[in-house]
């Protein structure tokens, strides 16, 4: 096996809890990417316009984001944490068999934004639960992690397209006008981000016809396994309100050691007690709280910002890029034919989830520093040949599938090398998912207002504004890492600079 074998026993130990978290990202990721693709025949089966049903989006993007927010809340147990799971998994797949019945856009957008707040605590609590489980080796589960909600989000737009209208989904006397614009107006919305469709002159009334329904039921059909799943590792840890009385806190590292590790040699000389590590991975709000920086030095907050900050940018661009390289593409100087175009968004699709398979074997071999490192000069280097071969569209699709690659393991080598640096200690998980949502979310905003105003063009000038931004933080955070306080016994323990026990044994913590 490519790892060593410490690696391999802790992984057997925490297989069941491993395999759950990886299959709730999967739901993530089937539940993040299946808007664009239907929703025209959404607008079609509520009867709305374009500038209605797009506030989908940010309903089910700003719920996300106020979901990752919160997804510390339910971290202080792991029954709390199990719960918190299965009721989003759940949910998940009910939002799917219910959508369908929604005719209504009000009613559609207040169902996407409980699966925003669904997706937002699966975000958090599952990245959160990892490191727990595995700490400094966290970063090879990370990158699968990761792994599994790019497959979700390939997966769910090949389940939905058999079932997407060809023509437009309401009939009416402007429907052979409005039809012929069809394929273009639904590759602009895929995956994130609607564009400026304003324009566009669709039918509201009319008989409605759409089989977009079956593609919602296969989804919540396939997504019931996953529910399932966590109801089981909370039926094997005996948290079951029906089959036990009480829940199980997380036990200390220290407390985990005493009760798994044999004594050693080494251990028999020198053990002495020591107190229990205050836990980190509050929510946002908890983290906030003042008695969280009593004696923690500037580079405490100041790492856990220039990480935020290198995830708002990168995320950013992901969700940007997602976005409007259909769009860029279509437009002057390219002019790429619509039908090549629409390959685009799945190409930067495909290679992000690619480069995460790829990540797996690397991360071990590889400190998540570097891959890091690689990835925010990957992205700068690609943007500017972009930039100076912006008129080769073979060149777009190879720049395309580059950033995709580069991208792709940036957030789970962020989060384990922040973690690292923090010793386990402050509320990294929580900052970090958060401004990596701000980022997707603000960036795609700004970056079409600016494509609004100054033309395709700009769309380039951006990324590669963001991918130096980007680079400068990350250069921040290596400064911040060489001035952050090395352990010491003479840290107080109640310090955020003080570093959490760790343990070796990788056992799964109640």
């Amino acid at each position: 096996m490519w790892w060593d074998e410490r690696v391999s026993a802790r992984f057997r130990r925490n297989l069941q809890p491993t395999l759950t978290y990886w299959s709730v990202f999967f739901s993530f990721g089937l539940c993040i990417a299946f808007l664009g693709p239907t929703l025209l025949d959404l607008r079609c089966q509520t009867q709305s316009s374009l500038s209605q049903i797009t506030w989908v989006f940010f309903s089910q993007q700003f719920c996300l984001l106020l979901g990752s927010c919160l997804g510390g809340v339910f971290k202080r147990t792991l029954a709390q944490s199990l719960f918190a799971l299965f009721a989003s998994s759940l949910a998940i797949s009910v939002v799917f068999a219910i959508i369908p019945l929604c005719h209504n856009v009000v009613v559609l957008a207040v169902v996407m934004a409980v699966a925003g707040l669904a997706m937002g605590c699966i975000d958090t609590i599952s990245n959160m639960q990892l490191v727990k489980i595995y700490q400094k080796d966290s970063a090879i589960f990370l990158q699968a992690l990761h792994f599994f909600v790019g497959f979700g989000a390939l997966l769910s737009p090949l389940i939905a397209d058999p079932f997407l209208s060809d023509t437009n989904c309401i009939l009416s006397n402007s429907t052979a006008n409005a039809s012929s614009n069809l394929p273009h107006i639904r590759k602009s919305l895929v995956p994130h981000h609607p564009g400026n469709l304003s324009h566009y002159d669709l039918p509201m009334k009319g008989m409605v016809v759409t089989r977009v329904s079956y593609a919602f039921w296969i989804m919540a059909l396939i997504n019931l396994p996953v529910p399932i799943a966590v109801f089981f590792l909370l039926y094997k840890e005996r948290m079951v309100p029906c089959f036990s009385s009480s829940s199980h806190p997380l036990l200390s590292a220290d407390e985990l050691a005493m009760e798994t590790r044999p004594p050693e040699k080494d251990d028999l000389s020198t053990s002495t007690q020591r107190p229990p590590a205050a836990g980190g991975h509050d929510d946002l709000f908890s983290c906030c709280q003042s008695k969280n920086f009593r004696g923690a030095s500037y580079t405490y907050f100041a790492v856990h910002i220039t990480g935020a900050l290198v995830l708002f940018m990168t995320d950013g661009i992901v969700g940007e890029y997602s976005g409007f390289i259909y769009s860029y593409a279509v437009e002057e100087p390219l002019s790429v034919v619509h039908k090549v175009a629409g390959y685009l968004p799945s190409l930067f699709w495909g290679f992000i989830t690619l480069g995460r398979l790829i990540s797996i074997p690397v991360s071990y071999r590889m400190k998540p520093a570097t891959m890091v490192f690689i990835n925010v000069v990957g992205v700068l280097i690609t943007f500017l040949l972009l930039l100076i071969f912006s008129y080769s569209v073979v060149f777009l699709f190879v720049g395309t599938a580059s950033l995709g690659l580069f991208l792709s393991s940036t957030f789970p080598s962020m989060l384990a090398y922040t973690e690292d640096i923090l010793q386990y200690r402050g509320c990294a998980t929580t900052v970090l998912v958060t401004g990596a949502g701000i980022g997707e979310m603000v960036l795609q905003l700004l970056v079409g207002s600016i494509i609004h105003d100054q033309g395709s063009y700009s769309f380039l000038v951006c990324g590669m504004i963001f991918g130096g931004l980007a680079f400068t933080f990350y250069a921040f955070l290596l400064f911040f890492h060489r001035m952050y306080p090395k352990p010491s016994a003479d840290l107080d323990d109640a310090s955020p600079d003080k570093p959490a026990v760790t343990d070796d044994t990788g056992q799964y913590q109640r």
